[in-house]
């Protein structure tokens, strides 16, 4: 079981590379694949995190326990998969980008059918979606995170995007 209370965020991030991510459909199949590209926020004083605005209805979800789901709409179109990590009262979500076959976080919503319905529940199979760990990537690119550019320094410059180039 993959423990997402510690405090690294970013470690946390580069090691779910590999790991299954796994949802249980609609239609009652099983959707699995391994998670090929993530990013870390964390906590308040990261200027790329929802959180460095401070508590609020939308942003409540990621002060508390972790391996809770954190959904989100970006750009009023596409749901983004994210994992609350640390302790509680800390801040802090690994986004979920891409898995093998899907690339980019609201194709990846949408091809599992995720929504607002999944925000606050735990990452597990009793609410349907979960994680298993997987094989380790032999590979993995760290680049800045995409999509912060208006972000204040050093924040967009944070190496804490990370992708699986190769696994074993």
């Amino acid at each position: 079981m993959i423990d997402f209370s510690s405090s690294d965020t970013p470690a946390l991030a580069k090691g779910l590379l590999g790991c299954w991510l796994c949802r249980r459909m609609p239609d009652g199949s099983l959707f699995r694949a391994r998670i090929s590209e993530c990013e870390a926020y964390h906590g308040s004083e990261d200027l790329a995190c929802h959180a460095s605005k401070g508590k609020t209805p939308r942003t409540e979800v990621m002060f508390g326990p972790s391996g809770h789901i954190y959904m989100y709409l970006c750009y009023g179109i596409h749901w983004m998969l994210n994992v609350v990590t640390g302790p509680e009262d800390f801040p802090a979500a690994i986004l979920i980008r891409g898995v093998e076959g899907i690339r980019g976080p609201g194709r990846l919503s949408k091809a599992l059918h995720l929504d607002r319905s999944q925000n606050r529940l735990p990452l597990s199979e009793d609410s349907g979606l979960w994680l298993e760990e997987g094989p380790v990537p032999i590979r993995i690119e760290a680049t800045p995170r995409i999509g912060i550019d208006t972000v204040p320094s050093p924040w967009h410059e944070k190496v804490w995007r990370f992708v699986a180039l190769e696994f074993s």
